[in-house]
């Protein structure tokens, strides 16, 4: 780890999430951070891994057990979540949970083995890769537990924070977003949270890069842990891979993958439409709080739209 430079991207993402202060002394003690939780969990520690948003990296315990080291600026919420729904899921459609110092911000996880993503099968076959990970999210996805609905954030939540910060910051506008994509994401996902089948704890960001294989099938990794109707996960899975807005055949593929997801959650293929118009929406504010338009989201929107 000593010497390694980190990914602009990786910088620029971390400092979008945790602002500029925090994510500056958490980068600076990155180092010395690795080195000790591997002395802590009696790890070895290769390079990382295409850096995101956590520092992930392959490791090895000492009994030789292959894993994957992943740590966040502490204390984070989301890693909280994130463990709390690797343990419950108990290695079934997502990879165990070895280890967590949350006081650390670190996590160790089963590492997935070959660990091809499913964004590979997408490009050989995209009707194959939709239905892999519809079901690994059926799978993963359990009932709501005791304290569930205190210990976990809602779909409605997320929407209601995400919905409340752009008309804040936009004097109650849309800012530099189509207004009427977004007025109509607003009013639709609270017709669909009203109108939903009872919530279960979802992964929440289920899409083709955090969909991995392995000798037990293919796995999740980085849950977000959601309360809400299956049928929330397709939202995501019709935004990417990332890039997936731009390209040409995206609104054929679209065509496919919705009766295909609609099937798999058991729901009309308006409802899987609506949840994409809607979910995508706010993950394009997500975007613009983090500084950036997403337009290959706001095509996929416009297409479900269409």
């Amino acid at each position: 780890m000593a010497g390694v430079e980190l990914p602009a991207p990786f910088v620029r993402n971390v400092h979008g999430v945790y602002g500029a202060e925090k994510a500056r002394a958490w980068l600076d003690r990155l180092p010395g951070l690795v080195a000790d939780q591997a002395a802590a969990w009696s790890l070895s520690v290769g390079e990382p891994y295409p850096l995101t948003f956590s520092f992930v990296a392959p490791s090895t315990r000492a009994d030789g057990t292959p894993a994957v080291l992943k740590l966040v600026p502490a204390p984070n919420a989301e890693q909280r979540t994130e463990a709390a729904v690797l343990r419950l899921a108990g290695g079934e459609g997502a990879v165990r949970l070895l280890e967590a110092d949350h006081d650390r911000g670190a996590l160790l996880l089963e590492r997935a083995e070959p660990g091809e993503l499913l964004t590979r099968l997408h490009e050989r076959d995209d009707d194959a890769a939709t239905l892999v990970a519809a079901e690994v999210g059926r799978r993963l996805h359990r009932p709501v537990p005791a304290g569930g609905t205190t210990a976990f954030p809602t779909v409605e939540g997320w929407a209601a924070a995400a919905f409340g910060w752009l008309r804040a910051h936009h004097g109650d506008g849309a800012g530099p977003l189509p207004a009427d994509l977004i007025d109509r994401g607003e009013r639709e996902h609270a017709e669909l949270v009203a109108s939903s089948a009872p919530p279960v704890l979802l992964h929440g960001d289920l899409h083709h890069d955090n969909v991995l294989s392995s000798g037990r099938g293919w796995l999740a990794t980085d849950p977000k842990g959601v309360l809400g109707e299956p049928a929330y996960e397709a939202g995501a899975l019709l935004r990417n891979p990332p890039g997936f807005g731009a390209r040409p055949d995206a609104a054929a593929l679209l065509a496919r993958r919705v009766p295909l997801l609609a099937e798999a959650y058991g729901v009309g293929e308006d409802r899987v439409r609506a949840w994409g118009r809607a979910h995508n929406v706010v993950s394009v504010i997500w975007s613009l709080e983090g500084g950036e338009v997403d337009t290959g989201t706001l095509a996929v929107v416009a297409a479900l739209a269409g």
